[in-house]
């Protein structure tokens, strides 16, 4: 049985060129750890990234810097996937979006503020109808995280890109700096390195 770390698992995987995507090399392998293929599947699925190599990596650090808030590797893998693409998509730094969650959910998909913000990046729910359908569930990481995501660039942008302001209107703190300093120092813990 293989009980191979994340690194011999990265050895046999092979990027093919044309298609851009991870397979499995040919090398036999019986059993392969779980974190290891919640890594394959998330790192082969996500579209955020310039290559799968560079998501394999991405995910196998991020993944250990959360690994005792989000126990369950496949939920790991997938959220940072998709904590990824939304925040690339909204022209954010992960992990500032990281250093959000952590403050406002530590990481809780079902946490609901005393105001009643919900989810990982605790938005209220009138988002819903400013930016959403009826039907949408801020308690879903998907939808959560293109939600807080939007919102997060709308205050950036309408403060000119100050992240004090933008954090503190996100959070509808009077005290921006605080809490803004509580993000950075959030975000230090997941910036690559």
């Amino acid at each position: 049985m293989y009980g191979g770390n994340v690194t011999d698992m990265r050895r046999r995987c092979l990027l093919t060129g044309a298609a851009g995507v991870l397979t499995l090399a040919a090398a036999p392998v019986l059993a392969i750890d779980s974190l290891s293929l919640a890594l394959y599947q998330s790192a082969r699925d996500a579209d955020s990234f310039p290559s799968p190599e560079e998501a394999l990596a991405w995910l196998e650090r991020m993944s250990k810097r959360l690994r005792y808030q989000v126990r369950n590797p496949f939920y790991r893998c997938e959220l940072l996937r998709l904590i990824h693409r939304e925040s690339t998509r909204a022209g954010i730094a992960p992990e500032l979006v990281m250093g959000v969650i952590q403050i406002e959910s530590s990481f809780d998909r079902y946490a609901v503020s005393p105001v009643g913000a919900r989810g990982l990046m605790q938005l209220m729910p009138f988002w819903i109808k400013e930016i959403g359908h009826p039907n949408d569930d801020l308690f879903n990481p998907a939808t959560n995280l293109r939600y807080g995501c939007k919102v997060l660039r709308g205050y950036l942008d309408d403060t000119g890109g100050n992240l004090d302001l933008a954090l503190g209107k996100y959070h509808g703190s009077p005290d921006t700096h605080r809490y803004a300093n509580l993000v950075r120092h959030a975000m230090q813990t997941f910036m690559v390195g």
